[in-house]
């Protein structure tokens, strides 16, 4: 009887444990306010300079820049503004609706980071933790060193394992395939089958992240930064922490208890139809984007298994709102702490020094940019502390710890270079302000 006891109170002590972790999100006493619509004046927002936006996106497409643009304001807590202007598809010429649902892309990067930082709240493991620990077939990682003319390569040994922080800080050697700088990664990458950004092939980023770990390196870990499909290995590594698909995980921990109830890899039924198409210029006209290294239409169509930790995600600008919103408040949105106030310091630190690069106005957290004292002197881009990030169908975002505020605007094109919303934006937001 007392070996059957000890069993039952080692099998209860694990079954609670196992619930505790489980739950990687907390209750909080700190319970700030659901993001909420407001109204401009309560909030220290000039209604009459907010509208600026409004000519701004209506000049965009008026004179061709974009096919169509949501802009969203919101500060202290509550919406300003939220307006969709021009048009969601080239073939349709349907409406652009504010809850329209636009591909993240890199804004995704944001979205990984956290679960990964809320599996390391938990003691699940150490930053500097080689990802070889978890993921063995990253043991042993090697450099490219030559190209021979038969298009074989030699490597030679890294000068040390890749860590887990490496991965957050894209310093891990790692590439990006199709869309890297260097031509002999890109054909390496391309000649081993590897998916990069988002896929309608019936893969998993499991399969994509074990073939990835066998391709040799850009440069040694830690020696440089270097843009790369490394979120796709966090997601992964999620799955392997959690026990849980990584899709899974980010509903359970991060997207229910923020209520962002239209963020997901893959879109269903319900709401193909608010998807924004992806458009660019053909003879003056807006087009929808064909089909290239990647199906515009992936987030509706093909097998829905690569949950892309780097690149997939789809939202809308209320949605990811609520995100930044709990950034703001130190980890926490109405009532559900996510993450603590010192792990949001944290990532908001530099933690890859000038590997960055030369730019005095800005360094690089845990998948942030985050501004500097020198970029918020150098004027229309926010407070120092300010952290932002784009996305590759042109989508920004920006939130300032010290106002208090968020902007977002989304677009959804390809191979454009006469928009200039993104610069104007944040210029625009700023200068709102009455307070």
């Amino acid at each position: 009887m007392k070996f059957k006891s000890i069993v039952q109170v080692i099998l209860t002590s694990a079954i609670v444990l196992s619930c505790i972790f489980c739950q990687a999100q907390t209750k909080s006493k700190q319970n700030s306010p659901a993001l909420v619509y407001g109204k401009a004046s309560v909030v220290g927002i000039s209604e009459e300079r907010l509208a600026r936006i409004d000519s701004m996106c209506i000049q965009a497409i008026r004179e061709g820049d974009l096919p169509g643009v949501v802009a969203f304001v919101a500060r202290k807590g509550k919406i300003v503004y939220n307006k969709a202007f021009g048009t969601a598809d080239a073939q349709s010429k349907r409406p652009l609706k504010n809850d329209d649902i636009f591909r993240l892309a890199s804004q995704s990067k944001a979205i990984t980071a956290t679960a990964v930082m809320m599996l390391w709240e938990e003691g699940r493991f150490q930053l500097d933790d080689p990802i070889s620990k978890y993921i063995p077939e990253f043991k042993n990682p090697v450099v490219l060193d030559s190209v021979l003319p038969d298009g074989t390569y030699l490597t030679k040994p890294a000068k040390r394992e890749i860590s887990i922080r490496h991965l957050l800080t894209h310093t891990s050697g790692i590439g990006y395939g199709v869309i890297d700088g260097d031509p002999r990664i890109k054909k390496i990458y391309k000649d081993a089958g590897i998916i990069d950004l988002f896929t309608t092939e019936n893969i998993t980023i499991g399969d994509n992240t074990k073939k990835l770990a066998s391709l040799p390196l850009h440069h040694n870990p830690g020696d440089k930064y270097t843009y790369s499909e490394s979120y796709d290995v966090l997601g992964y590594f999620i799955e392997v922490i959690s026990g849980m698909p990584f899709d899974q995980y980010l509903q359970k921990h991060i997207f229910a208890p923020l209520g962002m109830n239209n963020t997901a890899f893959y879109l269903p039924k319900s709401k193909e139809s608010r998807l924004v198409a992806v458009q660019t210029k053909e003879n003056n006209q807006w087009v929808n984007y064909p089909i290239t290294f990647y199906d515009p239409n992936y987030p509706i169509i093909g097998a829905k298994k690569f949950f892309s930790g780097g690149a997939g995600l789809c939202s809308t600008a209320e949605d990811y709102a609520k995100f930044l919103q709990m950034y703001l408040n130190n980890g926490e949105l109405n009532g559900k702490r996510l993450l603590s106030r010192t792990t949001v310091n944290a990532i908001m630190h530099n933690h890859i020094g000038d590997l960055w690069g030369k730019d005095p106005n800005s360094f690089y957290g845990l998948a942030f940019r985050v501004q500097t004292e020198k970029g918020e002197g150098s004027g229309g881009s926010g407070s120092e502390g300010t952290f932002s990030w784009g996305g590759y169908f042109n989508t920004q975002y920006f939130a300032d710890p010290k106002e208090q505020i968020i902007g977002i605007i989304l677009k959804q094109t390809q191979r454009t270079s006469s928009d200039k919303t993104g610069w104007k934006f944040p210029l625009l937001v700023g200068q709102s302000v009455e307070d």
